[in-house]
């Protein structure tokens, strides 16, 4: 009797282990591993649907999937099967999109920002005689904050703040500012303070209008000619805040140099544009995922001559890649990478992939990932899969991508409005 419950408590014991250890198991995570539902376009079929072997190359002979149109019938085309030993195993439910094609850029460009309002990064005393005086952080004015309005006149430019000022230092009135922080908008009072040494009358805030700076073009579209660049927001450099933008430019750029980047120094393009000449388009979007507006001419990066197919996010895979960029002049080149890790995102997320400069040209030349490179298209197979985003400071040779499909949606540009039929 004793015998027999010490083997009902070694069998139960054991029982135990394997659940606990079932999880774990090669077998069991290759399974688990297998997505239930697929979202790809209508040209690359069933191509894009992971087999075993792409899951695990040591059970590639026994378990297989059955992905060849010719393989099933039409009822099943949204459906795929994974065999073990000629068994159902488990199956894939698919779901076609129709097909969507966009031009990869590559190209360096310049870019002008106008700020909705104006600016304010920092504050700054006014001499009165003994004392010194801040009116505009004595009214409750923030480095970050953005002045809308001043008596009720709508601010553009920097240029239209001082002749309110003056008028209104003059007549020994208060400004009434309305004031932007963050998704609030508030009213207060300035009143402007006579500084004895300028002989002027001043807010005692430091303040910007507009913001300029190179980034490299990801794609556009040759249809409704909206485009996206750079891959992350442009944010001020004193304020470290996205820029709210009232109106901006994308330019031509003619890159003049390589600051190389090395460990803690990450490296940059220096080039050369003019924000009046060499339009190409406009900027009414500046988002986590770039900037965005709609070309005003025709481009090309003088590699792709057709429009590409794009991945999902589910769809990119790890190893080898290519970037299009421009280290010299105005022409775009193509160079080898490989895509360290992705990340299947069902949600917008703007750190989707983390790349590795491998090509040993560019690494010569520029270190690794330069600042200038943002927006540097990912192709993988043909198709366009993202954009270089960031550096890593410690690792110049690797950073973070963003995965295509999110700068087309902040673009606009809804792929998934089509389903197949």
């Amino acid at each position: 009797m004793r015998n027999r419950q010490l083997w009902k408590n070694a069998i139960g014991s054991i029982l135990l282990l394997s659940m606990i250890l079932l999880p774990f198991l090669s077998p069991v995570q290759q399974y688990l591993s297998i997505p239930t539902e697929w979202t790809t376009f209508e040209e690359q079929g069933l191509s894009t649907v992971p087999a075993i072997s792409d899951i695990s190359a040591s059970q590639s002979d026994a378990i297989h999937a059955v992905k060849s149109k010719e393989n099933i019938s039409e009822q099943q085309r949204d459906e795929v099967f994974y065999n073990f030993a000629g068994l159902p195993l488990k199956k894939i439910n698919v779901d076609y999109l129709e097909d969507f094609k966009i031009m990869p850029g590559g190209q360096s460009i310049g870019v002008k920002l106008h700020t909705k309002g104006v600016l304010v990064v920092g504050h700054h005393q006014v001499r009165t005689g003994e004392a010194q005086v801040s009116p505009g952080e004595a009214a409750g004015i923030k480095v970050g904050d953005i002045i809308l309005k001043v008596n009720g006149v709508e601010l553009k430019e920097m240029a239209d703040m001082a002749p309110i000022v003056k008028e209104s230092g003059k007549e020994n009135k208060d400004l009434q500012v309305t004031v932007k922080r963050g998704d609030k908008t508030f009213e207060t009072k300035l009143s402007p303070t006579y500084d004895v040494k300028d002989e002027k009358y001043r807010i005692g805030l430091y303040i910007r209008d507009s913001a300029a700076g190179i980034g490299t073009m990801t794609f556009y579209d040759p249809k409704s000619k909206k485009y996206g660049a750079l891959g992350h927001v442009i944010s001020d450099m004193d304020t470290r805040k996205p820029i709210e933008i009232h109106e901006g430019t994308i330019v031509r750029s003619n890159v003049t140099s390589i600051q190389k980047g090395s460990e803690g120094v990450p490296g940059e393009k220096r080039a050369e544009f003019s924000a009046t000449r060499d339009r190409i388009g406009d900027i009414t979007k500046n988002s986590p995922f770039g900037i965005f507006g709609t070309l005003e001419q025709d481009i090309s990066n003088g590699i792709n001559k057709k429009p590409l197919p794009i991945a999902l996010s589910h769809e990119v895979k790890e190893g080898p890649a290519k970037i299009l960029t421009v280290v010299e002049g105005e022409e775009v080149q193509e160079f080898e990478v490989e895509v360290v890790s992705t990340v299947p995102q069902k949600h917008p997320a703007t750190k989707g992939m983390i790349v590795k400069i491998t090509d040993p040209e560019l690494l010569k030349r520029t270190g690794g990932i330069v600042q200038g490179m943002s927006g540097s298209p990912i192709i993988q197979d043909g198709k366009l899969i993202g954009a270089v985003t960031h550096v890593f400071v410690n690792d110049p040779t690797s950073g973070y991508g963003v995965h295509i499909e999110w700068m087309l949606q902040e673009a606009g540009i809804d792929i998934y409005q089509k389903k197949a039929s």
